[in-house]
């Protein structure tokens, strides 16, 4: 289990904007599952502070909006109309 040290209030030292939050996000949508961390940050359109970024990806793995596969790649994993859609077929029901 990755351990999320950068999530500790005592430890961050600025707070990322909601506009760089959503601008990580639809980076890590365009190339899910391509980057990994270090390589999605340097790549990223507007540049930012190592601490900063990790701090959002953070929030997203605890939010389970992205996963960090066994290659240290970042996916994006959260599709809600797809479990909608899944959740409304009966021969998928548990009962």
């Amino acid at each position: 289990m990755q351990e999320f040290i950068y999530l500790k209030k005592e430890n961050i030292l600025r707070y990322p904007r909601l506009d760089t939050v959503l601008m990580v996000e639809d980076f890590i949508k365009k190339y899910d599952g391509e980057l990994k961390k270090r390589k999605l940050w340097e790549s990223l359109p507007k540049k930012m502070m190592y601490q900063t970024f990790c701090v959002i990806i953070d929030y997203l793995s605890n939010s389970n909006k992205v996963s960090i596969d066994a290659e240290g790649k970042v996916g994006w994993i959260y599709y809600p109309e797809s479990v909608k859609k899944y959740l409304k077929r009966s021969e998928l029901d548990w009962k």
